[in-house]
């Protein structure tokens, strides 16, 4: 593939680094952290800066990786520095009616689909339509794509009756996103066919490895007479279909009839990377079964893709764990050898191949000659952004799991809001753990899945049979008439079950509310018992932006947040309290903010507000002197230390 977005002159320049990424080039900053304020600085807009020929950059995968890498530290850490970045590089190509420019969809090239999961999440966590429009372009070509006489996508459409093993990551996991975005159940069928067509063709069954490309026709010089494949096995072009296969499965729906295939071929495809990793150095080579041909070398972007696929695929409970032990010998080993250090904390990533393909002008044969001659630079925008990939898997793994085989689950039927989505679909929606826009759960789902919870959500009205297996329960916001037609209030029988599921030990955490925002009489009766009665006001109401009037400092010593220093509340409902409950913050005026109450063996959490939903986490609105990224991890960390270690919950 050629380097579209940047060139080796490019990636040697350092453009003036804005204040974000100045703080996130201090050495004590996380690995991942280092890295990304090197893409910050290096690649500060969209634009490709060459000195002597100042151009704009074409629209072109190797931003969407780096972009994706963005995204998921921008996850992991709730910095709004990130999301601003992702944002402001795809607005330099995406118009406000939902134009792509530089993008032409008659090129039939798979590449160009890549950007379209950076341009899901704009969609996702903006709402604006045109993130979206651009995003239905991009499928638009899928749906026209050439494909070969069983289905499988052409490479590029001047790259006739040719699937690589590149393709599948360009194009699959933007596809089974999209699908899952709009409910298109037809879709999964086809993505998972591409797979399983790729290893029918390209696979080796002597080594498990595939091959990086295949030819329907046979016709291309470098494809094997009999049976279409090219000669070599490159470590990126597998890279590229681990990757794609997590990614995917992240998407695919649990009860689809061809899930198990793709999770036993990504499991296939674990064995032959494992097989292969250097004992010594815990890498992967260029060329992944010739490690002592002369001139073959370990090789970065190829490394950081297997250890992001086989770390995620424990993650996501798609590969056995054992499969960490190969992850972790890899990230080492690209920190030993690819991650260069400066006395200032900022990083290089060495060790890139800049690009390998197959045919094309001047010809590529795809001998063992030709990848060993292709130039091997620093900074390659394809390595760094898998770099970054890895690094936020490595950092969610080495993170404490507080939380290890417990479940949160979140209420979904007193809270049930009902909308139609971009497709005409019934969406639920208004803190949910899945969504990302400003009153989802999503950055708070991550939280306690970084600390080893299972989010789910519970659809029923609870009993002591559903949350049997809960070891926290959260109620969130209770639907009033003018949310829901019916809305699902709180009754004597499910205050019954969840006084007795709390006092046998359960945790549960109640979220209200202020005044006319939700139904506050009935969520009274179950606060009742716990010595809470929310007071039907509004407390903490902001005027347009000024955040101070919603400040809350929190005194030192607190019992529940170690970390952070200052919260914002907005409108929240106060509370009286009585019997066992006591007040864990006031605002300045005396109000009680947050409670907790023990009841029987268990405890109950208590704001007067949803609180944490994205708006107010994800970094993108509030002034970075407020701590409410860092206080809701404070208070997943405290809800774990409720828990007995032993409640197997």
């Amino acid at each position: 593939m050629k380097i579209t977005w940047i060139n080796t002159a490019v990636a040697l320049l350092i453009l003036k680094a804005s204040c974000s990424s100045v703080a996130f080039a201090q050495s004590n900053e996380p690995l991942s952290a280092r890295m990304a304020a090197k893409v910050m600085e290096i690649w500060a807009d969209s634009l490709n800066l060459n000195p002597e020929q100042p151009k704009p950059v074409k629209w072109a995968y190797d931003q969407g990786v780096i972009l994706e890498g963005i995204d998921g530290l921008w996850k992991r850490t709730g910095k709004g520095e990130y999301f601003k970045y992702m944002q402001k590089s795809m607005d330099f190509f995406v118009t406000k009616d939902g134009i792509i420019q530089r993008y032409k969809p008659q090129d039939y090239n798979i590449d160009n689909i890549k950007n379209g999961r950076s341009l899901l999440t704009l969609y996702k966590v903006t709402g604006q339509m045109k993130y979206f429009k651009a995003a239905t372009a991009l499928r638009e070509q899928l749906k026209g794509h050439p494909r070969t006489k069983e289905g499988g996508f052409w490479h590029k459409k001047i790259y006739p009756n040719q699937m690589w093993l590149d393709g599948l990551y360009m194009g699959q996991p933007f596809y089974a996103e999209y699908a899952a975005l709009v409910n298109d159940q037809a879709a999964f069928d086809d993505i998972a066919n591409q797979f399983v067509l790729m290893e029918k063709h390209s696979k080796d069954l002597k080594t498990g490895l595939l091959y990086h490309g295949w030819d329907e026709s046979k016709e291309q010089k470098w494809a094997n007479p009999v049976t279409g494949q090219s000669p070599n096995f490159w470590g990126r072009a597998m890279g590229w279909y681990a990757m794609a296969l997590v990614d995917v499965l992240e998407y695919f729906p649990k009860d689809h009839s061809k899930r198990k295939t793709l999770e036993e071929i990504l499991n296939r495809t674990a064995v032959a990377i494992k097989k292969y990793q250097d004992p010594k150095s815990g890498l992967w080579y260029d060329i992944l079964d010739q490690p002592n041909a002369k001139g073959n070398y370990p090789e970065a972007s190829a490394s950081a893709m297997f250890v992001y696929s086989l770390a995620k695929g424990v993650r996501l409970g798609d590969l056995p764990v054992s499969y960490l032990a190969v992850a972790e010998r890899g990230y080492h080993g690209i920190e030993k050898v690819f991650v260069e250090h400066f006395p200032d904390g900022k990083v290089n990533l060495k060790g890139t191949v800049s690009v390998s393909g197959l045919g094309g002008k001047p010809y590529r044969d795809g001998s063992f000659a030709y990848y060993m001659s292709e130039p091997v630079i620093s900074n390659d925008p394809k390595g760094v952004g898998a770099f970054l990939l890895a690094a936020n898997e490595m950092e969610w793994i080495s993170a404490g799991k507080p939380g290890k085989g417990k479940t949160v689950m979140l209420d979904n039927y007193f809270n049930h809001e009902i909308k139609k989505d971009q497709s005409g679909n019934d969406l639920s929606w208004h803190y949910k753990w899945a969504e990302r826009a400003n009153g989802g759960f999503s950055m708070w789902a991550g939280i306690f899945e970084r600390n080893g919870f299972k989010a789910k959500e519970l659809s029923e009205a609870p009993t002591l049979k559903n949350l049997s297996n809960a070891a926290v329960y959260i109620i969130v916001d209770p639907d009033t008439e003018k949310e829901s037609p019916k809305p699902n209030y709180i009754e004597s029988n499910h205050i019954k079950d969840l006084t007795a599921w709390v006092k046998a030990g359960g945790l549960l955490v109640l979220m209200a509310n202020d005044t006319g925002n939700t139904e506050l009489d009935h969520f009274n009766q179950l606060a009742k018992p716990f010595g809470v009665q929310f007071n039907k006001d509004s407390k903490g109401r902001v005027n347009k932006n000024e955040y101070e009037t919603a400040r809350i400092d929190i005194p030192a010593r607190n019992s529940i947040f170690k970390n952070a220093k200052r919260l914002f509340v907005k409108e929240f409902s106060s509370f009286t309290l009585s019997g066992t409950a006591v007040a864990v913050v006031k605002d300045s005026a005396g109000n009680n903010v947050i409670a907790i109450s023990k009841y029987g063996k268990g405890t109950v959490f208590v704001i007067g507000d949803p609180w944490l939903y994205n708006e107010y986490v994800d970094g993108r609105k509030l002034p970075a002197d407020y701590d409410n990224f860092t206080a809701a991890t404070d208070l997943v960390q405290w809800l774990a230390k409720q828990l007995p270690s032993t409640s197997g919950k």
